[in-house]
């Protein structure tokens, strides 16, 4: 029979120790079972029976009677033709019964575990002839075997009764590295048959070719395996593959159902195809999903997972688990030893005693939503209202006043909507400058008035004032342009001399005359400077999400924001240039323009200067470079005498050996009691891969017992870069004192912050301890004559007492490698905690 020629080839490859098989069953035997309706049904079981009077049944499969008559006519007609079929229509009617007898299996692993037993106990009454006391102990390990195999079989019951659609939903988000390395669709599959075209030969697709094929060339590892198991399902033994192959393996990959999923990955798995996965095949399966998934450091642990895996799976240790089991473990069921059984019946009490809450009227929800929202956003909602009264005030206020010119019956609207607008632009130009004045902002946050102010959001308020000038701009820039000038250069004589004459002479200008005035050219060099600065600082050019030939790539990036934003030093001198060569105002008292930049700028300026001097007197020594998997560069700095800091805040830093003007804000790491400083930079742009770059040539691999990739310190053979520093500044994470329990959530390198909160927090907890245990230590001395004040210093409590009593934190992080650098830090952390804290 064709099929058992198959399954000939196959089983013949099995690893079974020779000098143990007393009679190894290459040919399988075939069974034919009266079923209810009379039909027969044909069972292949493939057994291995050896010296130690075990039998290992090694495959079970149905199948059909029809099939079984196919295959045996195709085989005498074959064999009376002396002639073969090609390869592609072997393996087209191979692959057709294939998936035909998975379809069938699941129905007739009943019928045929009990064939199984049957048979087996047959086989060995038959070779047990060894004598009563031989029966004896074969009748015990059989018994064993069988009650562990029914244990099994118990099991397997209760979790197919306990799958669900939302739990195979949640098993698939398991095996997603499967999706997510591929894609769907008509589309997809045309991309995939344009690169087979490209990349076969005499139109087969070779095996090494098939990652690059399906778009798998990052993880080439498992595109590989995965190439292997859809062969083996296909019998196909072949180093390639045709276009219609291909067409069938990606009409697998693709097939979203979550049994597809999981079978494709445990036949990845079971290179032997014999059903079941040992605990070495488990950790190839491990090996495998870390390699999919990037995670080098879950490779190194795969043996200690696998015998974990197999201990909780395998209770009957039986040495091997089956896809149910696997299956079981994706859906992440408790049905092997009920572990959290305690919690679920904790959480169906919960969910009945809360379901009387959950019958709220859409009316309430509503208004506890729209409570919860003002509460929180409360300081926003007052600063904006603020905001645009403001604005609103001071556009109502020049448009009523331009409507009553005389002007206004020439140029209409027009005039009065501009000359709005461009009071909200003096407003804005002056009110954009103030978020970004952080020494001011890091001190007003000690003040009263951040009860009521939002300096936490001063960059957001920031970009939003800049969307204002960029509808300012619009309005003001717009209407002369395109209405107040035409309508002048179209109105009458009359009209002009009667009610433009004294502010544009008495020659009409032309629409040329008018541009080409200081007004026009001051105007039209801020429109321009301002929208390459404010495209250029959108997060599609700051980030590199836009993608730009050469050389306009250089238009992206951290580089050329920064750059672009020193454009509005022009704007800023322009505009009062702008605002005192006005048409319509000639008193300069009139002319309010610099009355509104005057204090911003000179806040600004003197901002900027500080932080020139500052980073002169700030001089700084490198101790320490280290660099992390992650792209993470760690620097420990030495601490500058009155640098004083709060745990959150951030600092800038300026390397002149990567650029000589840019300054960059970063996170301090360091808690405010250290004597050093320290910061950890992950590489982002273009600057900081420059940075990492500089640092790299400058350092060495590390010695045993340190940990990096690279380490340099002051004892390095090779000079340091040299590091300017500004700051510090203050950020929301600052306040943490303010309350008892503390939600830290960071995300990759945003847990930076949290590092020193959480050292600050437990060097406080120490202090306080050593405190209280000086004044607890205190002995009176023997002397007569006491100082009072001696006393009461020793005995007076702390000045100050810690609020908080509980912090927890969490980070999420995409590279395991950032493991290493995080490791460190938190060692010293848990060196620190006294129970006190729980993280």
């Amino acid at each position: 029979m064709k099929g058992f020629a198959t399954h000939e080839r196959r089983w013949a490859s099995d690893s079974v120790p020779g000098d143990k098989v007393l009679s190894a069953v290459s040919s399988p035997e075939s069974f034919a079972v009266a079923s209810t309706d009379g039909a027969e049904e044909f069972v292949e079981v493939t057994l291995d029976v050896q010296e130690d009077d075990t039998i290992v049944l090694r495959s079970i499969e149905q199948l059909p009677a029809a099939i079984f008559h196919l295959d045996q006519d195709a085989s005498s007609e074959s064999c009376g033709s002396g002639t073969s079929k090609s390869p592609s229509v072997r393996r087209s009617s191979s692959h057709k019964l294939r998936q035909f007898s998975h379809e069938l299996k699941a129905e007739a692993m009943a019928k045929a575990r009990q064939i199984s037993q049957e048979l087996r106990a047959e086989l060995k009454r038959f070779s047990w002839s060894h004598g009563h006391a031989g029966r004896a102990s074969a009748d015990g390990a059989t018994t064993a075997i069988d009650n562990a195999l029914a244990a099994r079989a118990a099991r397997k019951q209760r979790a197919q009764l306990d799958r669900t659609r939302s739990g195979a939903q949640k098993g698939l988000r398991g095996l997603r590295f499967i999706s997510t390395k591929t894609a769907n669709g008509v589309d997809a599959l045309n991309e995939v048959q344009s690169r087979f075209d490209s990349l076969a030969r005499d139109g087969y697709l070779c095996r090494s070719e098939f990652a690059q094929c399906i778009g798998m060339k990052d993880s080439k590892e498992f595109a590989l395996e995965l190439f292997d198991a859809l062969s083996r399902r296909q019998r196909l033994k072949a180093e390639k593959i045709s276009k219609e192959e291909l067409s069938e393996f990606w009409s697998q990959i693709t097939n979203q159902s979550f049994d597809s999923r999981l079978q494709i990955f445990f036949d990845m798995v079971d290179k032997n195809e014999d059903g079941r996965v040992t605990e070495e095949e488990v950790k190839e399966l491990i090996m495998l999903s870390a390699s999919a998934n990037k995670l080098s450091r879950l490779k190194e642990q795969a043996e200690e997972y696998a015998a974990l895996i197999m201990e909780e799976l395998d209770p009957e240790r039986l040495g091997y688990i089956e896809l149910w089991q696997l299956e079981t473990l994706l859906l992440q069921k408790d049905t092997y030893q009920n572990y959290s059984q305690a919690l679920s019946y904790t959480s169906q009490a919960l969910s009945q005693n809360l379901a009387g809450l959950r019958k709220r009227s859409s009316i309430r929800h509503l208004s506890n939503q729209v409570g919860y929202f003002l509460e929180e956003n409360w300081k926003r909602i007052y600063a904006l209202t603020l905001w645009f009264a403001a604005m609103a005030a001071l556009f109502i206020w020049k448009f009523i006043q331009y409507r009553r010119r005389s002007a206004f019956h020439v140029m209409g609207y027009c005039l009065p909507t501009a000359k709005g607008a461009a009071e909200t632009l003096k407003l804005n130009m002056a009110l954009v400058l103030l978020p970004v004045c952080r020494n001011t902002i890091t001190w007003l946050r000690s003040t009263r008035l951040s009860r009521i102010v939002p300096f936490d959001d001063n960059i957001n308020f920031h970009k939003t004032i800049a969307a204002a000038i960029v509808v300012g701009v619009i309005l003001h820039a717009g209407n002369h342009l395109s209405c107040d000038f035409p309508r002048l250069i179209s109105s009458s004589e009359p009209e002009y001399h009667e009610n433009l004459s004294d502010d544009f002479g008495e020659t009409k200008p032309s629409y040329g005359k008018l541009i080409q005035g200081v007004e026009g050219v001051t105007g039209i060099i801020m429109v321009v400077s301002m929208t390459v600065a404010f495209t250029l600082a959108t997060r599609w050019f700051r980030r590199s999400l836009v993608k730009l030939p050469r050389p306009l790539d250089r238009l992206t990036g951290f580089n050329a924001f920064w750059y672009s934003h020193h454009l509005f030093v022009v704007v800023y001198a322009l505009l009062i240039v702008h605002g005192q060569c006005l048409y319509f105002i000639h008193k300069w008292y009139h002319k309010t323009t610099w009355m509104y930049l005057s204090i911003p700028l000179l806040l600004y300026m003197g901002e900027r200067t500080l932080r020139f001097l500052r980073s002169g007197y700030y001089s700084v020594r490198l101790l320490k470079v280290a660099i992390y998997p992650g792209n993470v560069l760690a620097l420990q700095i030495s601490k500058p005498p009155g640098f004083r800091y709060k745990s959150g805040q951030y600092m800038f830093v300026q390397c002149p050996a990567v650029s000589p003007l840019e300054w960059h804000p970063f996170s301090i790491t360091s808690a405010p009691g250290d004597d050093y400083l320290s910061i950890h930079i992950r590489q982002l742009g273009d600057w900081t891969r420059e940075l990492k770059r500089v640092f790299s040539e400058a350092c060495e691999p590390p010695v045993a017992g340190k940990s990096g990739l690279l380490r340099a310190d002051e004892n390095t053979r090779k000079s340091l870069p040299k590091l300017l520093i500004d700051g510090p500044y203050g950020a929301p994470a600052q306040d943490y004192m303010k309350y008892d329990v503390l939600l830290l959530v960071g995300l990759g390198i945003g847990a930076t912050p949290f590092i020193s909160i959480l050292k600050d927090l437990l060097n406080n907890i120490v202090k306080i301890e050593e405190q209280e245990s000086a004044i607890s230590d205190y002995v009176p001395p023997t002397d007569v004559h006491i100082d009072l004040a001696t006393i009461l210093k020793a005995t007076q409590r702390p000045k100050w007492t810690l609020k908080t009593t509980n912090a927890y934190f969490y980070w999420v992080t995409r590279e395991q490698g950032s493991f290493d650098w995080f490791k460190g830090v938190m060692n010293e952390v848990a060196e620190l905690d006294q129970r006190v804290v729980n993280y």
